[in-house]
């Protein structure tokens, strides 16, 4: 067998083993795109302003490194979903029904509203912001309906500002202090940073009632037998010298780990979007319910890491010399394929996010939905949003981040995060 086919095996294997299903608001075929209209206008835009999203941050500048970028993707096209929708009357609010007359264009409320939360949250990009909006706004006929529309855009834009300014996310993050018993997170080798987002489990969700909503029950204890298999997997095929993981895992480790992975996530709607031509209507939707899920599947993973904190991979291999669990066998030189991220192992960020988000599009496009994801120039096939998020977790794994009971526990939360939006959205 092959690399690739034995990755996909395996995916197979794991998704059945763990219980992992299509979600039951996604099952039966996929929804036909909706076409544009001359009232509504085409999805384009709203790709395009998610695209300049991502641009952005790309400046590591940009924001402060305390705010996640979840959040900035959640305001963004939650602003374009209740600016398109109040014109439309095509779904309910997310929050705000703003008054527009007849013949009010959608598509330029679409626009405003999203520059208007862009230029919000990055003065510093204001002009390269407006250039886009004047680029988008010039496709559209001048007269009161273009204006009655960006009106209702910038009162969509600065309601949602106003009402999530206080949020928790601008708050100083408290110092966090390592402990020293076995299982306690503690910063990680090479450069031990301090950990990130310490508080961000407290941000206000979007949806969600609280960060702890949907808290995973706690991971079994680092002395059990249970752990023990799942580190000594890790210590295997996480291993930077690693004899057991294959050319083609090592291949999805690296591509899942090349760029953040809300951005992998957003940059597969574009591509659904986009090879749909799909409406307005239907391109707010989609982004809304993806980027609602993700930020609030965000929210709640932080509260799970720094309620547990547990230890990454790296510190119990390297611990496990002082008799912590006997049937882990330590290693004090012990490095893993990829640098561990600054943050507690349970549960994973990679298989809650990307569960979230596979649900989400799952339920716009059907379970089996072909889809090649590209990320930093290299490409990867799959048959469906959950064999892509599948091997996202695994992937987490391989690179030596993560245990199989982080990844179980992230899938089942993004889960769950994805189905309540999608039921209260």
């Amino acid at each position: 067998m092959g690399g690739k086919q034995k990755t996909l095996a395996i995916l197979a294997g794991t998704a059945l083993a763990t219980g992992l299903t299509s979600p039951a608001f996604g099952a039966g075929a996929a929804h036909s795109p909706a076409l544009p209209t001359a009232a509504t206008g085409s999805g384009t835009s709203v790709v395009e302003w998610n695209r300049e999203l991502i641009t952005i941050l790309g400046d590591p500048k940009a924001q402060p490194a305390t705010v996640q970028p979840t959040r900035s993707f959640a305001l963004l096209q939650a602003a374009e979903y209740d600016a398109v929708v109040s014109i439309t009357r095509s779904g309910p609010a997310y929050l705000f029904s703003v008054a527009a007359p007849r013949g009010a264009r959608a598509d330029a409320a679409a626009d405003q509203a999203a520059h208007d939360v862009l230029v919000a949250l990055y003065p510093a990009k204001r002009a390269h912001v407006d250039q886009r909006l004047s680029s988008q706004l010039s496709a559209i006929p001048a007269g009161p309906d273009k204006q009655a529309g960006t009106t209702v855009g910038a009162e969509v834009a600065r309601r949602l500002i106003s009402l999530r300014s206080n949020d928790g996310s601008s708050a100083e993050p408290s110092r966090f202090r390592a402990g020293d018993k076995a299982g306690n997170y503690r910063p990680t080798p090479p450069d031990f940073p301090a950990p990130v987002f310490t508080d961000w489990g407290s941000v206000k969700p979007f949806v969600l009632t609280s960060g702890r909503q949907f808290r995973p029950s706690a991971p079994p204890p680092v002395s059990s037998a249970v752990y023990a298999t799942a580190l000594n997997e890790v210590k295997s095929v996480g291993s930077k010298s690693s004899t057991t993981r294959t050319p083609d895992q090592t291949a999805a480790a690296k591509f899942w780990a090349a760029a953040p992975v809300w951005n992998v996530w957003n940059q597969i709607a574009q591509g659904l979007v986009t090879a749909q031509n799909a409406s307005l209507e239907k391109a707010v939707k989609v982004f809304a319910r993806l980027d609602l899920s993700l930020a609030d599947t965000t929210i709640a993973m932080y509260d799970a890491k720094y309620a547990y904190r547990v230890w990454r991979p790296v510190t119990a291999i390297r611990l496990g010399g002082t008799h912590y669990n006997p049937r882990i066998v330590g290693d004090p030189h012990w490095s893993p394929l990829l640098t561990t991220a600054p943050d507690p192992s349970y549960p994973s960020a990679h298989a809650a996010l990307s569960q979230a988000a596979a649900t989400t599009l799952t339920g716009f496009y059907g379970a089996r939905h072909r889809l090649t994801v590209t990320s930093k120039g290299v490409s990867r096939t799959f048959a469906g949003f959950q064999d892509a998020a599948t091997e996202a977790w695994l992937s987490r794994t391989w690179s030596g981040q993560h245990t199989s009971i982080d990844n179980r526990a992230g899938q089942q939360l993004g889960t769950r995060v994805a189905d309540f939006v999608s039921g209260h959205l």
